[in-house]
């Protein structure tokens, strides 16, 4: 073979390679992601092709799957809509899976998961149309129906947990967005609705119980600092501490005062267990430059703080800030300066007292199922750390108790029934606006329930609404319905 014809060759052969490997690049090696693009249709008209799975509330479905004519074969559609958006999420034809379990649990929704190979393959074999598992879970609908109701109108967001097993008993957030417009096969339509959302200031497709912008958690917080203050071996709920009508914030000239000007204590002396009945300010500022960043830091990390969670739905982490100087530092322990939370991260700390110290791992879906409604998968109950020891956790409790007897808490007070909670309002931005809080569990002796609730301050002129006015009240509403009398 003469020079020539050698190099032609070698030009033909090098360029069968490069077709070969290209080709098995993009069938094998891409496929998932090119599959995947956003706006592949071949990939959404396929999808649209299977049942997509159930979700379902106590065997009633929130979110399920109606045959249609058109060439989209299956369409979503959403019932009580906006009770459940933020949980459900949306499933949309130009969209996609958006928010919630319909982008957390897709593929389990859509029949693609591995956890479903063998049903698939007895789909196969039967000859049974292949589709998705759907989700049962953990809410419980009356009191996911009591937080929409009381929250109302409001801004603001709502959890409830089982302080024992960690089972999600309610999500809600406000405002909330009707995932049926988004579903809809009207494209046209869709587009109008989600461009409405997006362009809303007032953020409905964000998920605030366990996202978005954090809140800061206000006098709640006080809840971790009493916890450290205890654990350290230090401090007693008797324990006297420093609490006057103003605390000189240190290194400043700034005068942090109480609530309302009032005193905590005639002596300026109030003991723990007062401070935290009253929600005094000075107090636990002092305590917290007591305590120190440290201490007061490794007590949060404990409750879940910095630490990343799925419930499946991807949670912020709460933030506890670095690199404090003395007068930041005091300000913590307030709940203030740069301190951040979820709800969900609220509820967990009391949740955490009410089951004894322990906290649970937080989860939505209680069973996977197939079509044939067989349990695929069922959860368990996992403990997720120990944040305070039993004892620590009964003076807790104590604590709170008071707040709601006799304390800022009583709007939380219900019949015959023993509350533990702990109250909030928490200032941000420049002109004194303020959030409302409200935490806590009943009965406070066999504990049932664990809550948090958050009312935004809907301007920036904030006119007085403290935790205990507004947000015990829609606590008060979950607490009553998910207690068993």
């Amino acid at each position: 073979m003469n020079t020539p014809i050698r190099r032609l060759a070698l030009v033909v052969f090098a360029m069968f390679t490069a077709l070969l490997v290209s080709t098995t690049w993009i069938q094998f090696v891409q496929a998932e992601d090119l599959r995947e693009t956003p706006g592949n249709r071949r990939t959404l008209i396929d999808n649209y092709s299977r049942d997509r799975g159930a979700i379902l509330v106590d065997g009633t479905p929130i979110a399920s799957s109606q045959p249609t004519d058109d060439e989209l074969e299956w369409l979503r559609q959403y019932d009580q809509a906006q009770r459940y958006a933020h949980v459900t999420g949306y499933y949309s034809f130009t969209y996609g899976a958006g928010l919630g379990l319909e982008r957390a649990e897709d593929a389990v929704l859509a029949g693609t998961d591995d956890s479903l190979f063998y049903q698939r393959l007895a789909d196969v074999v039967t000859g049974t149309p292949v589709s998705g598992a759907s989700l049962e879970l953990t809410i419980d609908p009356e009191v996911q129906a009591a937080a929409t109701e009381a929250l109302g109108d409001r801004r603001g967001a709502a959890v409830a947990l089982n302080p024992q097993t960690g089972e999600i008993l309610a999500m809600v957030s406000k405002p909330s967005f009707d995932p049926n417009a988004l579903s809809s096969h009207q494209l046209a339509a869709v587009d109008e609705a989600y461009a409405a959302l997006t362009d809303d200031p007032a953020e409905p497709l964000v998920n605030r119980a366990i996202g978005g912008d954090l809140y800061p958690p206000g006098s709640t917080f006080k809840l971790v600092l009493a916890a450290a203050a205890l654990e350290s071996g230090e401090y007693t709920p008797d324990t006297e501490l420093e609490g006057g009508l103003t605390y000189t914030l240190p290194g400043t000239e700034t005068e942090l005062p109480n609530f309302g000007g009032a005193a905590c204590d005639p002596e300026g002396r109030p003991t723990l267990a007062e401070s935290v009945q009253v929600s005094c300010n000075t107090s636990f500022a002092w305590l917290a430059g007591e305590l120190g960043a440290d201490a007061v830091r490794e007590q949060a990390e404990a409750f879940g703080f910095g630490q990343p969670l799925e419930v499946p739905m991807s949670v912020t982490p709460s933030i506890y800030p670095d690199e404090l100087d003395d007068a930041q530092l005091a300000l913590t322990g307030i709940g203030q300066f740069e301190v951040r939370e979820t709800p969900l991260q609220v509820a967990m700390i009391s949740a955490a007292i009410a089951n004894g110290g322990v906290t649970m791992t937080p989860y939505l879906v209680e069973e996977v199922r197939g079509s044939d409604l067989e349990v695929i998968e069922r959860a368990e109950p996992r403990t997720r750390s120990r944040a305070v020891s039993q004892e620590s956790a009964e003076q807790l409790t104590e604590m709170m108790t008071s707040v709601v007897e006799r304390g800022s808490g009583q709007a939380a007070a219900l019949p015959d029934v023993e509350v533990a909670g702990k109250t909030g309002t928490a200032e941000f931005g420049e002109n004194g606006a303020a959030h409302a809080w409200f935490t806590g569990f009943a009965p406070a002796d066999d504990p049932q329930i664990a809550v948090a609730v958050i009312v935004e301050s809907a301007t920036d002129n904030w006119v007085g609404e403290t935790g205990g006015q507004v947000a015990a009240p829609v606590a008060r509403a979950m607490l009553e319905a998910g207690v068993e009398r």
